[in-house]
C-alpha cells in the first residue's frame, strides 16, 4: 500500500484532543473516548510506559494533577497503575490495550508515544503489541524521531508520524535540525503546532504528500488559520 493510501484516513475527519472532555469528563479516560466515537470524530491520545513497559493512556509524566496520587507513571507497575482512579470518577487510567478494544475500529485513533531519551523500545513495542490485529485505522507520533525510526525498522505497517513545535525557533539552522528530524522518523505526517502556522517547513511537507495535521485547535481563529495550512486539526472544543 502506498503512504499516501496508509495516511489518507488521517484528512477524513477532526481528532479529539485527548477524548472529548471537559467539566466532569477527565481527559484520556474512557468516557472522553466514548464521546468522541459518539460524535464521529477521530482520537487523540497520550502514551506512556508503566515500570514494567505496559502502555498506559495518560498524558502527564506526574500523576499529581489528574489522579489522587502523586509521582511518576515510569515509577509504577501496570498493577498498580491499574488501581488508580482519575480525580472525581469511578475509573481508572485505562491501557492502551484496552482502550482499543472499546473504540473497535469505530473512528481513527492518533497515539502519541511519549518517550523520552533514546530507549524507545519498551514503549513502541508495548504500543505495537496493543495495535496487533487491531482492524481500525491508527497511527502513532512522538515529539522524540526516535519513536517513529522503532516503527520504520519493526512495525513499518503502522502509520507514523513526527509532532513538531517551532517554539519560536524559524532559522535555517532549526529548518536543517527539523529536516533531519523528520528523516530520522522516517514520517508519513506530521502533528504541528497550530500556533506556528503558516510555516515554510510544513508547506513544503505538504506539496511533498505529507499529510499536515495541526494542534491544539481550540477557538475559531485558530481553526481558519488551521484549515488555511492543514489538512485536519486535533481539537479541544465541539466543530462548527
Amino acid at each position: 500500500m502506498s503512504r499516501s493510501a496508509r495516511t489518507a484516513f488521517l484528512r477524513r475527519q477532526p481528532f479529539a484532543h485527548r477524548g472529548l472532555h471537559g467539566g466532569a469528563v477527565v481527559e484520556n479516560s474512557r468516557t472522553a473516548f466514548a464521546a468522541a466515537v459518539a460524535a464521529g470524530h477521530g482520537i487523540e491520545c497520550d502514551v506512556q510506559a508503566s515500570r514494567d513497559g505496559e502502555a498506559f493512556v495518560f498524558h502527564d509524566w506526574d500523576l499529581a494533577r489528574l489522579t489522587g496520587e502523586s509521582g511518576l507513571v515510569a515509577d509504577r507497575t501496570a498493577q498498580a497503575i491499574d488501581r488508580i482512579h482519575l480525580t472525581g470518577t469511578s475509573e481508572t487510567i485505562p491501557s492502551l490495550h484496552a482502550v482499543l478494544t472499546e473504540i473497535l475500529g469505530k473512528v481513527p485513533v492518533l497515539i502519541e508515544v511519549k518517550a523520552r531519551g533514546l530507549n524507545v523500545a519498551p514503549l513502541c513495542d508495548s504500543v505495537a503489541r496493543a495495535l496487533e490485529g487491531y482492524r481500525g485505522d491508527a497511527a502513532v507520533m512522538s515529539f522524540n524521531p526516535e519513536v517513529g525510526r522503532w516503527f520504520a525498522a519493526h512495525a513499518s505497517h503502522i502509520p507514523r508520524g513526527l509532532v513538531v513545535t517551532e517554539e519560536g525557533r524559524r532559522g535555517w539552522r532549526s529548518n536543517i535540525a527539523r529536516s533531519l528530524a523528520r528523516r530520522r522518523a522516517r514520517a508519513e505526517f506530521l502533528a504541528y503546532d497550530v500556533r506556528d502556522l503558516p510555516s515554510r517547513f510544513a508547506a513544503r511537507m505538504r506539496r511533498r504528500g505529507l499529510p499536515v495535521l495541526t494542534w491544539t485547535v481550540r477557538d475559531a481563529a485558530a481553526e481558519a488559520v488551521a484549515f488555511a495550512h492543514a489538512d485536519e486539526i486535533i481539537y479541544e472544543r465541539a466543530r462548527s
